[in-house]
């Protein structure tokens, strides 16, 4: 997937949780994320929040440090 439709589709995430108070923001991103997206699309996205984050939301960011970090196998 490019990480311009991994950006949006985290970011869509993001601004859907904006809407509630800050901590249940943070929760409720890295709790969708960590329960719906495969191992793969997360070390996307962590390869991006690890390059600056450029162009995700600061919800996202932040709640990066609760979303499991895939380990790399081998």
């Amino acid at each position: 997937m490019s990480h311009d439709k991994l950006a949006h589709m985290a970011n869509q995430i993001a601004i859907f949780f904006e809407s509630k108070p800050h901590d249940e923001g943070v929760q409720g991103v890295a709790a969708h994320i960590n329960a719906f997206w495969e191992p793969r699309m997360r070390r996307q996205l962590f390869e991006m929040i690890d390059a600056g984050g450029t162009g995700l939301r600061p919800l996202l960011r932040e709640a990066a440090a609760l979303i499991r970090r895939p380990v790399d196998a081998g």
